[in-house]
């Protein structure tokens, strides 16, 4: 499978850290945001990865190049300043370049140890990996129940943004912004959405206060 990493978002609570960086490339212990989901793909036998970027893009792919230090091979989806697509437009742009096939997909702004090699083709349209609700999304997004998720029910849990999508999910939609979730409720309608509830570490690093934490739990030493 290819994988592709959202990295278009403008990060607005991330302000002013992002009025002259991307957020993607935001530093925690040394390191890029997204370079920690580079090599953590590149573990997992990932390497044909794809980018999207909108607000301060080509510093993305100044600072990422061609993906070979990483032992990877990066192709990038260019949404224009000011024109990112949302999560459901800017996957849909990306298509060509994921080759009609099976692909993954996480979000540039979290940081997690989860095992990619652990996913594989969904039998439905997607499968989604699943997180305890935190503090600031207490209510959760989506229900799991015995492998299967539902947009309501008892067992609801925080979408990580990590997810396994068939391009037939994408099938009926049209270029330009649109998001991501209502796909997935009409699919989850079907009963064609697949999940897994991941116990291990993950963080929504979407303030400076989060990526200040994210920074000292790694050992680093910025100063926010």
């Amino acid at each position: 499978m290819r994988a592709m990493i959202l990295a278009a978002g403008r990060g607005e609570r991330m302000r002013p850290l992002t009025d002259h960086t991307p957020k993607p490339l935001l530093m925690a212990a040394g390191k890029r945001l997204i370079e920690y989901h580079i090599e953590s793909l590149v573990n997992a036998g990932l390497t044909e990865l794809v980018i999207n970027h909108a607000h301060l893009g080509q510093q993305v792919e100044q600072s990422l190049g061609d993906g070979c230090r990483y032992g990877a091979h990066i192709q990038y989806s260019a949404e224009g300043e000011g024109q990112a697509l949302e999560t459901g437009g800017g996957i849909h742009k990306a298509l060509p370049l994921l080759q009609g096939e099976a692909f993954v997909v996480v979000n540039g702004d979290v940081y997690c140890d989860y095992d990619f090699a652990r996913l594989t083709v969904p039998n439905g349209l997607a499968h989604l990996v699943m997180v305890d609700n935190p503090a600031h999304n207490p209510k959760g997004d989506f229900d799991l129940t015995e492998g299967q998720i539902h947009s309501e029910g008892a067992h609801k849990l925080t979408f990580s943004g990590i997810g396994v999508y068939r391009p037939e999910l994408f099938a009926a939609c049209h270029p330009g912004a649109f998001p991501l979730a209502p796909l997935l409720r009409d699919a989850m309608a079907q009963g064609a959405v697949s999940g897994e509830h991941f116990h291990g570490l993950w963080m929504d690093i979407g303030t400076p206060e989060r990526l200040q934490q994210l920074d000292k739990m790694l050992g680093g030493g910025v100063n926010l």
